[in-house]
């Protein structure tokens, strides 16, 4: 199954001290960009966030947003000591390199993220919480990818099977459309009452049926029709190899247009260039 990078997803748990929310977004986008927005208190968990999203998606710009409201409860604060002591510990290194180092302000150290706290509440069992809440709502976003992903396989496979319905009209009109071609040339000669030469004229159609031979790029259109099948049937991250065809499906429509000799094999690759410019459209949505 192939996965859309359009998606939304949002979660809520009220934790002992408050309610913390994420809202992931993703839209198109040629790499995996993790956009972040965590409170000061959360930010240690920037690393792991980043770990999973690596781990569960392969492109897509997603952005992040972690809410944390707290209660408003008569709580007093209190200073998470094990952060302060590597805090003071990595500033007396520092200082160990300077020649007259400033005091070290308590202040300082207090206004730094993740020093002060609130009461009773546990910042790594708070952090602990937010990853595990953030994992549901990566499972939520993921699933919706899959869903939208599933949608856009069906659209691209109904465009392909309008593919084939115009390669198989043109495979049934190309002989009609030589003969029809013939019968023109000789009314045109009949009307200038000029001598035709039926050699002359065998080896004028043989040079045009020649020059407007499209079998090779039917069959390739065919051919590329299957191959996007495949693709989609295979599922994971296609959408690179799916650009591609799309590639190699416009420029045959394109091609089978420069050897148009008849108004219907023109309006036949007109309407292939419509259908696949519509599903390249989708594709670029496709992880």
């Amino acid at each position: 199954m192939v996965h859309s990078m359009t998606a939304f997803a949002r979660v809520e748990s009220a934790a002992a001290h408050g309610t913390l929310s994420w809202e992931l977004r993703s839209v198109n986008h040629r790499y995996l960009e993790p956009h972040l927005r965590l409170p000061e208190a959360f930010r240690d968990l920037e690393g792991a966030v980043r770990e999973a999203l690596r781990q569960g998606l392969s492109r897509g710009k997603v952005e992040c947003t972690l809410r944390f409201a707290e209660e408003n409860t008569s709580t007093r604060l209190q200073i998470d000591s094990e952060r302060a002591r590597q805090l003071i510990d990595a500033a007396e290194q520092v200082a160990a390199l300077i020649r007259q180092p400033a005091p070290l302000n308590p202040l300082e150290v207090l206004a730094w993220p993740g020093v002060l706290v609130a009461d009773a509440a546990d910042p790594q069992a708070l952090n602990a919480a937010a990853l595990q809440l953030f994992e549901q709502a990566l499972g939520e976003l993921k699933s919706g990818r899959a869903r939208e992903g599933a949608e856009l396989a069906k659209l691209l496979n109904e465009r392909l099977d309008n593919i084939l319905e115009e390669v198989a009209t043109l495979r049934v009109l190309i002989p009609e459309m030589l003969g029809n071609q013939r019968q023109k040339i000789e009314a045109r000669f009949a009307e200038l009452q000029a001598e035709l030469d039926p050699q002359r004229l065998e080896q004028e159609l043989v040079l045009l049926a020649q020059k407007s031979d499209v079998a090779e790029e039917l069959d390739r259109l065919s051919t590329h029709v299957t191959e996007v099948r495949r693709v989609l049937k295979a599922g994971g991250a296609a959408g690179r190899r799916l650009d591609f065809l799309m590639q190699e499906l416009n420029r045959e429509a394109n091609t089978l247009g420069s050897k148009a000799f008849d108004p219907r094999s023109t309006q036949a690759a007109v309407n292939l260039k419509v259908l696949i410019e519509q599903m390249r459209e989708q594709v670029q949505n496709i992880e």
